[in-house]
């Protein structure tokens, strides 16, 4: 294959043919000076050699400078190829670290990913009811997905330890406000028992009658006869 067939780009391809051109001229230019070195003495064919091989340099010098602006051109033109490469180069190297980085965090995603399935939630291990008593009870939850059912069942399981809670808080108030009362009339009932020693270490001789609630009482027995101060007590406390 000839090398004119590998060469696609026109200017490199403008440099083969005038270089091609430019041998030409020179292996033109070595059969005339051989052809004048074996011509002797002055004659017609010398001198037309001479004015041939004159034509033939100035031909030649014509293809040198052609090919020398080609040349500085390709050159040019080279180095313009070699900075798009090198550019193109780093490109493709930071594609290539960008690719990496985003390898590296897709593994890092994955094992995220990973470990949060594996994780041993709290919420599993919530004592909920089956799903199919919490759909009996909310059947608008029957189209859910498993994550939406278990939000909808976290969420009512809240509602109902909410409602247990706030139960349980009425009941202790309850439970307070009973002990509060007792606790009252136990120091009630402790006041009276006070109440009555005193008046029975005071009391004056006993009274034979006295009246309760409109009821006159008589007692028989003068040793055992109430004092005033304990009627006057009974008659408050009927």
């Amino acid at each position: 294959m000839a090398v004119n067939d590998l060469v696609s780009d026109k200017k490199l391809g403008a440099v083969l043919q005038t270089s091609g051109y430019a041998q030409d001229q020179a292996l033109k230019l070595l059969h005339l000076l051989s052809d004048i070195a074996r011509a002797e003495g002055p004659s017609g064919d010398v001198e037309q050699l001479q004015a041939t091989l004159s034509k033939e340099q100035k031909l030649l010098l014509t293809n040198i400078s052609h090919l020398r602006g080609l040349h500085r051109s390709a050159n040019f033109d080279a180095r313009d190829t070699k900075a798009q490469t090198a550019e193109a180069r780093h490109e493709v190297d930071r594609l290539h670290l960008q690719l990496q980085n985003l390898y590296y965090e897709q593994r890092h995603l994955e094992g995220e990913i990973e470990a949060c399935e594996s994780y041993d939630h709290t919420y599993q291990k919530l004592p909920l009811i089956s799903v199919d008593d919490f759909v009996a009870l909310h059947p608008e939850h029957a189209g859910y997905d498993e994550n939406a059912m278990m939000i909808a069942r976290i969420g009512h399981e809240r509602a109902e330890r909410e409602a247990l809670e706030q139960q349980r808080l009425e009941l202790v108030g309850r439970k307070q406000k009973l002990i509060a009362d007792n606790k009252k009339r136990k120091d009630d009932l402790a006041n009276l028992d006070k109440d009555l020693e005193k008046f029975i270490d005071v009391c004056p001789p006993p009274s034979p009658s006295f009246s309760v609630g409109g009821v006159r009482v008589t007692i028989a027995d003068p040793s055992i006869q109430a004092a005033k101060p304990i009627q006057e007590l009974f008659e408050k406390v009927v």
